[in-house]
């Protein structure tokens, strides 16, 4: 049996294959059109957020069995055309929670105290100690939109901190808030109350653009939005606006509408704002976990 892997994994996922007698191919992120030529054969697709799975690619497969996603999302993959050909779809959704949270708390570290900005002046050669005034998070309260795997890891680190815990969920996991001491409350009102907010709801039809206009005017001018789940959740002319215009104070992004962020976009000219290239699942021990259990779920179905 054929297997192909069509982004980076991790070598010991390329040994659970191998050791399970299978012939792996492997291109890094072919487009549609390569990747119809490579699927014509295979009984598994395994990819990471790239390359997509269209229904094109879906048809030109005949063998396949099963599509595997190293990570959360499945965006990137034609759901409905898999389903109609019974094609099953795996994923390895906690393999990057603590990665993930772990950056998104570096990045409100970076915004508060104002990291990135004083390392782009200290390489200029500017001394700008007088611009550089932040705030501690300990005592602030902390909005999670998103109380699942991410959020819990994130808050039981803010806890630890010492920050107040609101959350949105519209599945509430009562226990686990009682865990950290967080408490559920509606999108507006955790919105107003909190000094920073962070996202980490999955991208569907009722959470694009969560983060618009209306939205990013009820938060506080003092406010930091954090957004390392998926770009359009937020409504990026609307960010910018917010940002130029002084209604919150600062922004981190790991995740945008258009990746890789073109060159100079609105974002990249402000102070206010950090930006990373989508890192949140890139450390060794999230890259090692995700390759390993994809891999282990396509042994187990095609061998099943």
């Amino acid at each position: 049996m054929r297997v192909l892997v069509a982004a980076p994994l991790h070598e010991k996922a390329f040994e659970v294959l191998r050791n399970a007698g299978f012939e792996v191919l492997y291109e890094e992120y072919p487009d549609e059109e390569r990747l119809v030529e490579l699927v014509k054969d295979v009984e598994a697709i395994i990819v990471r957020s790239k390359p997509k799975v269209t229904r094109k690619v879906i048809e030109a497969a005949p063998k396949l069995r099963v599509i595997g996603r190293a990570g959360v999302g499945l965006d990137n993959i034609d759901l409905e055309a898999a389903k109609e050909r019974g094609i099953e779809v795996v994923n390895s959704p906690g393999a990057s929670s603590r990665s993930v949270a772990e950056l998104a708390l570096a990045l409100m570290f970076n915004v508060a105290r104002k990291i990135a900005f004083a390392d782009r002046r200290m390489r200029e050669g500017v001394w700008a100690k007088k611009q550089c005034l932040g705030m501690e998070l300990e005592g602030k309260t902390l909005g999670i939109v998103g109380f699942g795997r991410i959020g819990y890891q994130i808050a039981k680190i803010a806890k630890a901190m010492g920050m107040n815990l609101l959350l949105y969920d519209p599945y509430p996991n009562e226990e686990r808030a009682r865990e950290v001491g967080g408490k559920f409350v509606g999108l507006e009102e955790l919105l107003k109350e909190s000094d920073v907010i962070t996202l980490h709801v999955p991208l569907l039809d009722s959470t694009y653009h969560l983060i618009n206009e209306e939205r990013l005017k009820l938060m506080k001018p003092t406010a930091i939005l954090i957004n390392a789940a998926r770009g359009p959740i937020v409504d990026t002319d609307a960010l910018v606006k917010a940002l130029r215009e002084g209604w919150i104070a600062g922004a981190a992004l790991d995740v945008f509408e258009e990746e890789p962020l073109p060159k100079g976009h609105p974002l990249t000219e402000l102070d206010n704002v950090v930006l990373t290239p989508h890192i949140g699942a890139s450390t060794v021990e999230a890259q090692m976990r995700a390759g390993v259990q994809v891999a282990e779920q396509i042994v187990e179905i095609l061998k099943g």
